[in-house]
């Protein structure tokens, strides 16, 4: 398994847009495309606490992240949701993706 550790920094005030969508539609998306959820946190404190979305997700390997993303990317029901819930402005300012291996001492393996 490769690990991928993703932040979102969202436009003001739309952090709760951003939730709602991963609750609602995103994860399962995910799912639907061979990634598996592990995780989703917001910063208990400080700045990025208002604005800030991290999460860690899994795939099989990297060439299967590589598709699994395609594949999602190119969904009709993604992009609908997407465009939906973008009508009043854009949510996502920046986006950061680091992929991870586990250690050998990692319960993750």
């Amino acid at each position: 398994m490769i690990y991928e550790l993703r932040t979102y920094h969202c436009e003001p005030g739309k952090l709760p847009n951003l939730l709602a969508r991963f609750r609602n539609h995103t994860t399962k998306l995910f799912e639907k495309h061979g990634m598996t959820n592990i995780g989703y946190w917001v910063p208990a404190e400080g700045e990025a606490h208002e604005n800030t979305l991290v999460y860690i997700i899994a795939h099989k390997d990297a060439e299967a992240a590589k598709k699994s993303w395609a594949g999602f990317r190119a969904d009709a029901e993604w992009v609908k949701v997407r465009t939906e819930s973008e009508a009043s402005g854009k949510i996502v300012s920046k986006v950061e993706s680091v992929y991870m291996n586990p250690t050998d001492f990692s319960k993750l393996q």
